[in-house]
C-alpha cells in the first residue's frame, strides 16, 4: 500500500471474540481493509489454532514459538488481549471495549455468551448501533441449533463430500477448511452490508450465519442441478456435470487439466490433437451429446493425450484458445512467474520471528484507490494489552490492573 493511502474501512473498530478460522478468517479480511481488529482470547490458553502445529514459527533463537503456522492463517491485522469473561472485573472491561466497537464478531456455541450477559439480546439496547455477527455450525434457531460445529462434520452433512471423490472410491472432503472459510467470507460480506445499512438508519443488527447455511449455499450449480430434477449427481471425480471434457488427464510425461467450455473449443481442440473425426461425430458434436457419452469420449481423449509431453500440449492449446494448464502441488504455485508477479506470497517485518518475517498468503483484492493493507503480523497472545487499553478506553491501567489473566 503506498504511503497515504487511505484503507476502506479507516476507523471502524471490531472486537473478534472468535477463534478457529471461520470467525478469524472473517476478522482478518475486515483487518486487511483497514478496520482496527482487537482479538480477545482466553488466558494463557488463546485461541485454539495457536497449538495446532506443527509446523510453528520459529523464533529469533530457532525455538520453536507457540505459534503455529495455522493459526498465522488467518489473525494478521490485529491486536491481541486476553481476558477472563468469566470473571466480573473480565465482563465489565468487554462491555467498556463494546462500548467502543462498531462490530462484535463471535462463535461461541448457541446461549454460550447469555451466561455472561454478552448475548445479542442483553446487549442490543444497550448499544443500538452496534453490529454483532454470531457465527454457529447451525445456526441460531432449528432442530441442530445447539451442537457445535466442525468444518468436516458440516463438508459431509451439507452435501459436498457426496460431490467430491472418484466414482468407486469414499465421499472426500476438500483439502483445506473451506466450509469455515466461506462462512467467513460471507460474515465479512455481511459486516460491510450491516454497517452501510447502520450508515444510513443509524442503528445496527444481530447476523446469524452459520457453516452449514453457507456449506449449502456454495453447492453453486450442482446444488441447483438436484433442485432442477431431483437427481442425485454421481461423483465424477474430477469431471465436470455439466461440460465435458472438463477435467484431468494424463499426458506422456504428468497431469494436466483440460477445460473445453464449449463447441467451438472442443472443435480446436481436436484441430490441435489430430482427431477432427471427433469434433463431426454425432456422439460428441454438441456438449449435451458429449455428456451423454462421457465415458467413450474421455477414454478417446485420454488416449491421444498420452501421445505427446505435458508442455506440448499446453503450449499448443493455448496458441488456440483451449483452456489448459498443469495440476501444480505447493512448491510449483509460489514459483509460477504468474503467482509472483501478482504477489501472492506475502512476507510481513515481525520482529519476534527467526529471520524477522512471516511469510503469510497475500489478500486477493486488487482496489485501486483502497487497498489491502498489511499493518500487523499475527499478534502473540496478549500482547497488546497495554496498548489497546490506551487506544480504545484512553486508560493508563497497567497489566496488573486489569483483568486479563486469571
Amino acid at each position: 500500500m503506498k504511503s497515504g493511502q487511505m484503507t476502506a474501512l479507516a476507523g471502524i473498530k471490531v472486537l473478534d471474540l472468535s477463534r478457529i478460522l471461520a470467525g478469524p478468517s472473517a476478522t482478518q479480511l475486515l483487518g486487511d481493509l483497514g478496520a482496527d481488529v482487537v482479538k480477545v482470547e482466553k488466558p494463557d490458553e488463546g485461541d485454539d489454532t495457536r497449538k495446532w502445529g506443527p509446523p510453528y514459527v520459529r523464533g529469533k533463537s530457532g525455538e520453536e514459538t507457540e505459534e503455529s503456522a495455522y493459526y498465522l492463517a488467518a489473525n494478521r491485522n490485529k491486536r491481541s488481549i486476553a481476558i477472563d469473561i468469566g470473571s466480573a472485573a473480565g465482563r465489565q472491561l468487554v462491555h467498556q471495549l463494546i462500548a467502543h466497537a462498531d462490530v462484535l464478531v463471535e462463535n461461541y456455541k448457541v446461549g454460550g455468551l447469555a451466561r455472561y450477559g454478552l448475548a445479542y439480546e442483553q446487549i442490543r439496547d444497550r448499544y443500538p448501533r452496534l453490529v454483532y455477527c454470531s457465527v454457529t455450525g447451525f445456526g441460531q434457531t432449528g432442530p441442530y441449533a445447539s451442537r457445535p460445529g466442525y468444518d468436516f462434520l458440516i463438508q459431509g452433512m451439507g452435501g459436498i463430500m457426496s460431490l467430491t471423490g472418484v466414482p468407486d472410491g469414499e465421499p472426500m472432503k476438500a483439502g483445506v477448511g473451506i466450509a469455515d472459510v466461506m462462512t467467513g467470507m460471507y460474515a465479512a460480506v455481511g459486516i460491510l452490508a450491516a454497517l452501510q445499512h447502520r450508515e444510513r438508519t443509524g442503528k445496527g443488527q444481530h447476523i446469524d450465519i452459520s457453516l452449514l447455511d453457507t456449506q449449502i449455499s456454495w453447492l453453486v450449480n450442482a446444488g441447483t442441478n438436484y433442485l432442477a430434477d431431483r437427481q442425485l449427481p454421481a461423483r465424477l471425480g474430477n469431471g465436470h456435470p455439466n461440460i465435458v471434457p472438463y477435467q484431468v488427464f494424463s499426458t506422456a510425461d504428468a497431469p494436466m487439466i483440460l477445460a473445453v467450455g464449449n463447441d467451438a473449443q472442443f472443435g480446436r481442440f481436436c484441430d490441435v490433437a489430430g482427431i477432427n473425426e471427433l469434433a463431426s461425430d454425432e456422439r460428441f458434436a454438441t456438449n449435451s451429446m458429449r455428456i451423454r457419452n462421457r465415458a467413450a469420449l474421455c477414454e478417446l481423449v485420454d488416449n491421444t493425450l498420452r501421445t505427446r509431453h505435458r508442455a506440448t500440449w499446453l503450449q499448443q492449446l493455448e496458441a488456440v484458445g483451449v483452456p489448459c494448464g498443469p495440476v501444480n502441488n505447493l512448491e510449483d504455485v509460489f514459483a509460477d512467474p504468474h503467482v509472483k508477479a501478482r504477489g501472492a506470497e506475502l512476507h510481513m517485518p515481525c520482529e519476534w520471528a527467526m529471520d524477522g518475517e512471516l511469510r503469510l498468503l497475500a489478500n486477493p483484492l486488487r482496489m485501486s484507490a483502497t487497498p489491502p493493507s498489511y499493518r500487523r503480523p499475527p499478534p502473540r497472545l496478549n500482547e497488546h494489552a497495554a496498548e489497546v487499553l490506551t487506544d480504545w478506553l484512553g486508560t493508563n491501567q497497567s497489566l496488573q490492573e486489569t483483568p486479563c489473566t486469571t
